[in-house]
């Protein structure tokens, strides 16, 4: 995996595909909204301007305004790597996204994918 041409893949070209994911499954665009906001502390404004200005997903998660604090919670693993096990923090907090994205797509409530 090329770590930095990953980082340079916008997010706007991302959310899409979470949105399908979760979709497909029968979960909702506010489930997904609820997920991103718990792990990154943006807010549905926010969130739409990261979209609408085509940002990076290494400039999307440099620009959160609160990392979560209980993303140390997210453990398992999603594209064939253990969450917990990354050492680079950017891939790290990308693939945390990606697993939450995941548990939801799986059937998990949101009260467990938000660790509450």
């Amino acid at each position: 995996m090329n770590i930095e041409k990953v980082l340079q893949i916008p997010f706007s070209t991302i959310y899409p595909l979470y949105l399908q994911k979760a979709e497909r499954k029968g979960r909702t665009q506010q489930e997904v909204n609820t997920i991103i906001s718990w792990l990154t502390g943006y807010d549905t404004t926010t969130l739409q301007q990261q979209i609408t200005q085509v940002v990076s997903l290494e400039q999307f998660f440099q620009e959160a305004p609160q990392w979560q604090n209980k993303a140390s919670l997210i453990k398992g693993s999603i594209c064939g790597y253990k969450v917990e096990e990354i050492k680079d923090e950017m891939m790290w907090k990308i693939r945390c996204l990606d697993k939450l994205i995941d548990e939801l797509a799986k059937g998990k409530s949101l009260e467990k994918i938000l660790r509450a």
